[in-house]
């Protein structure tokens, strides 16, 4: 009776014309935001900050998770329309979502993640709201040894994601590995391999990285091609709703997302990621069904799952901030920093000291869930005739927008030189059959798995039985080990070979 209790409290707080208004404006942001590639939460919210000191906290706290869960929507529709991941958790849907545009099928692909997106986003807040506490004390046994194994876990879950030969795939993580060290030593300070460049130092962002391989390799891609042989989306657009067949497929998957996704979320190190990752490459181990498309060719689960994993992460997120007062990610670390503007304490005690806030707060996000569906679903039209625009008017304004984007994280034209030389890699990628998707995973967790590793390392005193004597941390590397073996087995192999043969 307390939930039910605690909640009508949350709606009372929730419903009232400023705050409804506050939640609009930031689903509405966030979705713009998401859509234009480059321009993330992480910055939109940095520069918002200062705005909330005239605001209440509610409404400035409801604006900004707004912002937040808003922008992984809008992220899915420009990896959906052109190839560009917009934001970070959106790099896994570019691999399916973008095929099933390029096939005409536009429409059942935004439509599948945006009602992922909501039921997930439902589902994540009903989490968030039952289950804060006990799910808290579950995060407390992740130390530093199970961090850094759980992510050697994701990084296997990477080479089962890739398509094609498994060496390119684990070559692809070593890669990603190697440009995520790039930067500054946590531990020592010093410089690792910047080559004296002053802008190497604070590492690479991933935008570079994401627009350059997947945008302009794209973009490069599609220009060396004679104009005839280009993909034109439009001629074949077919509806811009999922048939039965596809909500028949969606449903389990949404499913199994929005249950992955409400579990690592709460996980600390980019939750959000993980979860979007962990349900593609749960989606692969699932049978495909007879007449159904292979994973990689525009299968509708390989957009359903990773979308709504990433919603339900997004929004278990919150569980660590507002019960422990520990940010999982740079944007939650943002979210601390607006509360403590308005002179609250991140941690425990907000339940019991900001009933209003806490519960008000976690109402707002269910009917932003509401609003965004509201939102984008009629939008959906709006996006496809994006792709009517003719190539030599959309080309150059991807570029601009992508460099715009680039440009506006760190204010240096480095930046923008990066992300050609890495378009051009990208397309390079594209000629030799290699999917970029486990070089950007590998580069997001590379460097929390280092300093996990170090820190783990340290508490031990070097000792590195500490990963197999943690039960909860040699049950992860167990799982990969198991993970990898299915993989390497060559039965195991043929059969993926097979799945993943280039038509």
């Amino acid at each position: 009776m307390d939930l039910v209790h605690n909640l009508s409290l949350g709606f009372g707080v929730a419903f009232t014309l400023q705050n409804l208004m506050y939640a609009f404006i930031g689903c509405f942001l966030g979705t713009v935001i998401g859509v234009l590639p480059g321009i993330g939460p992480l910055a939109t919210i940095a520069m918002l900050l200062p705005a909330t000191y005239a605001l209440q906290p509610v409404a400035a706290l409801i604006m900004l998770a707004g912002i937040y869960y808003g922008a992984q929507y809008g992220g899915s529709t420009t990896a959906i329309l052109v190839n560009l991941p917009g934001e970070s958790s959106s790099v896994v849907t570019v691999i399916d979502g973008y095929q099933m545009a390029r096939n005409g099928r536009a429409g059942p692909a935004l439509a599948a993640a945006g009602l992922g997106s909501f039921f997930a986003g439902c589902v994540g807040t009903l989490i968030l709201a039952a289950f804060a506490t006990p799910l808290t004390e579950l995060a407390f046994k992740f130390g530093p040894a199970e961090y850094f194994s759980l992510m050697v876990l994701g990084l296997i879950g990477a080479v089962v994601l890739a398509s094609g030969s498994l060496l390119k795939a684990i070559a692809m993580i070593i890669l990603g590995l190697l440009l995520g060290m790039v930067g500054t030593d946590v531990n020592s300070g010093v410089a690792r391999y910047s080559f004296d460049i002053p802008e190497l130092t604070d590492g690479i962002g991933f935008i570079v990285i994401a627009m350059g391989v997947f945008g302009y390799g794209e973009i490069i891609s599609n220009l060396a091609k004679h104009e005839s042989e280009r993909q034109v989306f439009t001629s074949n657009v077919s509806g811009l709703w999922p048939t039965k067949e596809d909500f028949k497929r969606m449903v389990p998957a949404v499913l199994r997302g929005t249950t992955l996704g409400s579990v690592l979320g709460i996980l600390p190190g980019g939750g959000a990621v993980m979860a979007a990752f962990g349900a593609y490459t749960l989606e692969k181990k699932t049978a495909l069904q007879p007449g159904e498309v292979p994973f990689g060719k525009g299968n509708v689960r390989g957009v359903a799952a990773p979308e709504s994993a990433n919603n339900a992460g997004a929004q278990t997120s919150f569980i660590p901030l507002l019960t422990l007062g520990i940010p999982p990610n740079a944007v939650m670390a943002l979210m601390v920093g607006a509360m403590t503007i308005h002179n609250i304490q991140p941690g425990p005690q907000v339940m019991s000291s900001n009933p209003e806030l806490f519960w008000g707060l976690i109402a707002s996000m269910w009917i932003g869930n509401l609003m965004l569906v509201v939102l984008n679903l009629p939008l959906i039209g709006i996006w496809i005739k994006l792709l009517s625009v003719p190539y030599r008017w959309l080309f150059p304004s991807i570029v601009l927008f992508c460099a715009v984007g680039v440009y506006s994280t760190n204010n240096t034209t480095f930046d923008i030189w990066l992300v050609g030389l890495f378009g051009f890699i990208g397309y390079v990628f594209i000629k030799l059959g290699t999917e970029p998707a486990p070089l950007l995973l590998g580069f997001i967790l590379g460097p929390m798995m280092e300093e996990y590793l170090r820190r783990a390392l340290l508490l031990s005193r070097g000792d590195w039985s500490v990963f197999v004597t943690r039960p909860l941390s040699a049950g992860l590397l167990a799982a990969a080990v198991l993970l990898l073996a299915m993989v390497l087995l060559p039965a195991i192999q043929s059969k993926r070979e097979e799945a993943f043969v280039e038509d």
